[in-house]
């Protein structure tokens, strides 16, 4: 019964995002584009990616098993991100959608992060999660959150802040559905604490306001990427 409910929230989600790409990635003038990694192949290079000849495409290249599998969350956030998108499916290129399942353990946290170029929908498949997003400059970085339950949808728009977090004493499981087939992730701790090379401490003492020393120590700490 598991496997159903998992399967309508992820058909559920896709169809929602199905109306929001448009919003992000230009419509293809193709049916398809598949990926290809072999550039010495004749190919035509689109949307970041080379395509193979769509003559040589074939069902594996729109396929993925596996999304049903909890994965760890034994780190230092408490959750893991599992993404399908072009790099996991190559028959993605192109057709402005993407999937990701998230797993949380208690209290565990999906970073405030942000996608760049798509806009997320997330339906709660298991669990209790506390979710938000946080407006632009312009509108005051005013903060929406809701506590969402097993079956409840929210929308992140593209490129705002936002995060999720498991405010239940079990595992919690959720699908979000992004509106490019590429959308990109920007995990906001780890981008201004944890880029290579670092940032100059002045820079970010003065932005947060804070001590040269308290910028120092956040430099020095380990930034996990769970995704």
């Amino acid at each position: 019964m598991k496997d159903v409910h998992f399967l309508i929230s992820t058909l559920a989600i896709l169809a929602f995002a199905t109306f929001l790409a448009s919003a992000s990635d230009p419509s293809p003038l193709q049916d398809f584009c598949v990926a290809i990694n072999d550039t010495k192949s004749p190919a035509v290079f689109v949307n970041g990616k080379f395509c193979k000849d769509p003559k040589l495409a074939n069902a594996n290249d729109f396929f993925l098993s596996g999304f049903q599998i909890p994965r760890s969350t034994q780190n230092p956030v408490g959750s893991t991100v599992t993404p399908a998108n072009v790099d996991q499916i190559a028959g993605l290129n192109t057709l402005g959608i993407s999937l990701a399942r998230i797993d949380f353990g208690p209290n565990g946290l999906n970073p405030p992060h942000t996608h760049p170029r798509g806009t997320e929908i997330l339906v709660v498949v298991e669990g209790t999660l506390y979710v938000g997003f946080v407006t632009s400059n312009g509108d005051g970085n005013r903060l929406f959150t809701k506590v969402l339950n097993k079956g409840d949808v929210f929308v992140f728009p593209i490129g705002l802040i936002h995060f999720q977090l498991n405010v239940g004493h079990v595992n919690a499981v959720a699908l979000a559905a992004l509106s490019s087939q590429n959308p990109g992730v920007i995990t906001i701790a780890n981008a201004v604490f944890g880029s290579k090379p670092p940032i100059n401490p002045d820079v970010l003492a003065k932005a947060f306001q804070v001590d040269n020393k308290v910028v120092d120590y956040l430099q020095k700490q380990f930034w996990y990427n769970n995704s």
